[in-house]
């Protein structure tokens, strides 16, 4: 019997969009390096690794070095501009109506692409308009925008659906308040929710939510960002790796997978790369232990309180 017929499917999960014909794949590569010259390389290792979902935005400011990097794939044959789901997102600089679109236009042309699969509000927070992205006081504190809501910059957003440009929208690093008023009065309802997300943060709540509303929970940081406590070191995680011969890494994916979420995992390395991908289905038993055993409770990025990104260290 070839190999193939034992190929696990969940690696290649997809999630339905709410709006338009599209769908997410579950497993996503995000393209936030410390370290901007390794983008172009790392996206296409993803790529060759069988990663289809990239995670872009315009204040990761590499969108250019993801668009040579896909655009040089696509070039090769292997793979279609309708293979790639490519999300990107608004700044905080630019929520005014009237620079959504030319926010939007630029990072389609820095990614070479005349759609974007999907367009994400980065943070609920409106910052000072202009070039300046992170735009501070004398004191060192951020100029906030209070000439703008939260609403307005939405209904901005769903005129680029109606447009075609964009096949769906949504909002990331967002509390579930503020999701449900979005969502009490939006036109277009929002088709994902971006927040960080992982065993030792579950979000149980807000992916109820959004699963009673068909809006994808794709998480950042599934790993937890490499910090402490560190989520791979987790006795529930090494011990159900142990068990099924899988990295815990790999553990922590599938069960994301498996419960309904989407992920993004960033790496510079091949080795990683391919690991990350490389996910099958975990037993029930496994996910029971994960959701009943794991009780440490961490939110490791603050960007939800301040709209400012960063992880911050912690000690236990």
């Amino acid at each position: 019997m070839p190999y193939e017929s034992f190929h696990d499917s969940l690696r290649d999960t997809r999630f339905p969009l709410i709006h338009g014909a599209g769908e997410m794949p579950a497993v996503g590569f995000g393209t936030l390096f410390r370290d901007l010259s390794v983008t172009m390389q790392a996206v296409k290792e993803a790529l060759g690794a069988g990663f289809r979902h990239f995670d872009c935005a315009e204040r990761y400011r590499n969108e250019e070095e993801v668009g040579v990097a896909i655009r040089e794939v696509l070039e090769a044959g292997k793979i279609r501009r309708e293979d790639v789901f490519i999300t990107t997102k608004l700044w905080n600089t630019n929520h005014r109506p009237e620079r959504v679109r030319p926010a939007f236009e630029a990072s389609c042309r820095r990614l070479q692409v005349d759609y974007i699969d999907c367009y994400l509000i980065h943070t609920p927070f409106a910052f000072q308009p202009g070039d300046n992205q992170d735009p501070r006081d004398e004191q060192g504190q951020v100029i906030y925008d209070s000439g703008v809501t939260l609403m307005e910059t939405w209904r901005a957003l769903e005129r680029l659906v109606d447009e075609g440009r964009c096949k769906s929208i949504g909002l990331s690093d967002i509390t579930l308040e503020t999701l449900k008023e979005i969502v009490a009065v939006a036109r277009i309802k929002p088709a994902v929710v971006q927040v960080e997300s992982h065993p030792y943060l579950p979000e149980w709540e807000l992916l109820e939510f959004c699963q009673q509303h068909g809006i994808i929970l794709l998480a950042f940081a599934p790993l937890g960002h490499g910090m402490e406590p560190n989520v791979l070191e987790d006795s529930v995680i090494t011990g159900v790796a142990k068990r099924l011969q899988k990295t815990p890494a790999q553990v922590a994916l599938a069960w994301s997978v498996q419960r309904g979420v989407a992920f993004l995992t960033t790496s510079a390395t091949p080795g990683h790369i391919k690991e990350n991908f490389d996910i099958s289905t975990l037993p029930q038993r496994a996910m029971h232990e994960i959701k009943d055993d794991i009780t440490t409770r961490v939110r490791f990025n603050s960007v939800v309180e301040t709209g400012v990104p960063g992880f911050i260290p912690r000690k236990k």
